[in-house]
């Protein structure tokens, strides 16, 4: 592989210490301002059509993390940041959003922190359900374990990050399960995530022990054979004497108001009959004198 190859495949940008482990010559490394490699400033070398996060990076001496590292990692994370997260063990430079404090070595070529700094990072940064769902999905994705994470937030700052540890519940299968048990947690609503129930197989919550809530993914129901194995569970469900509400993830995200209306008016049908029929004996007798 030649060396502006070798660059390109690196994200298009690099310090001369990665280029001469590479095994490139300085000579090599040279000879990249020819073949229309910029060099921003001393030891970088920036491709065209590099990477700008990983130039931002190299430029500042520092390393992406938090949600600046989520997308590297295949971390969850829905809405990336407007700003970077960089690690810096400096006070230099500006119109970043600064880590200083980093635990653990990186074994990233590129200019990455640890996963474990990227977790620590966003539980200390992130509100929830974003810092939720980038500890779960790191924790089930890169088993990072919990007892880890905790042992390194002891500082007197370090307890809402601690609180969201406490909350993960690492049965959520995706950043969408992640976002409504938030939103359930939040608004009052008690729930069981990734339920096994006889006849009907695995459902995404229960609530009340009665209502089903399943949360479809982008990719669901793109095959016929989806859809009707989708109908018969549904169908088990009505006759098994559960309730059954379907969301999509913009439901979660964007109609927060409607789900939580719609899951209360269903609850609350289950409690009305019977509080129907504990009323009727003390209704009936009125009824009948007043004829």
């Amino acid at each position: 592989m030649d060396i502006l190859e070798y660059l390109v495949h690196a994200g298009g940008a690099a310090r001369t210490g990665r280029l001469l482990a590479a095994g490139y010559s300085r000579r090599d490394i040279a000879g990249l301002l020819e073949l229309g490699v910029r060099q921003p400033r001393r030891g970088i070398f920036l491709a065209p059509g590099c990477n700008e996060q990983l130039a931002a990076a190299l430029h500042h001496n520092g390393r992406l993390t938090c949600a600046s590292a989520a997308a590297h990692y295949g971390l969850w994370i829905r809405n990336p940041p407007a700003q970077l997260h960089l690690a810096c063990n400096h006070g230099h430079g500006a119109g970043f959003i600064r880590h200083r404090t980093t635990r653990f070595l990186s074994d990233q070529l590129q200019p990455f922190a640890a996963v474990e700094d990227v977790v620590l990072h966003g539980l200390g940064c992130l509100p929830p359900p974003a810092s939720t769902a980038l500890a779960t999905s790191a924790i089930r994705l890169h088993g990072v374990p919990v007892n880890l994470l905790k042992d390194q937030l002891r500082g007197d700052r370090s307890a809402p990050a601690l609180r969201t540890l406490r909350e993960l519940d690492l049965r959520a299968e995706s950043i969408v399960e992640v976002d409504a048990q938030h939103l359930f947690r939040t608004n009052g609503i008690g729930f069981e995530p990734q339920v096994f129930l006889p006849g009907i197989g695995r459902v995404d919550f229960l609530l009340d022990g009665y209502l089903i809530v399943e949360i479809d993914g982008f990719a669901f129901h793109s095959k016929r054979a989806d859809m009707l194995r989708d109908r018969d569970r549904n169908n088990t469900s009505t006759v098994k004497g559960y309730a059954v509400l379907r969301y999509m993830p913009e439901h979660i995200w964007f109609n927060q108001q409607q789900v939580l209306a719609e899951i209360r008016a269903a609850l609350a049908l289950r409690s009305a009959p019977a509080q129907l029929k504990a009323d009727a004996p003390a209704r009936l007798p009125r009824l009948v004198r007043a004829g």
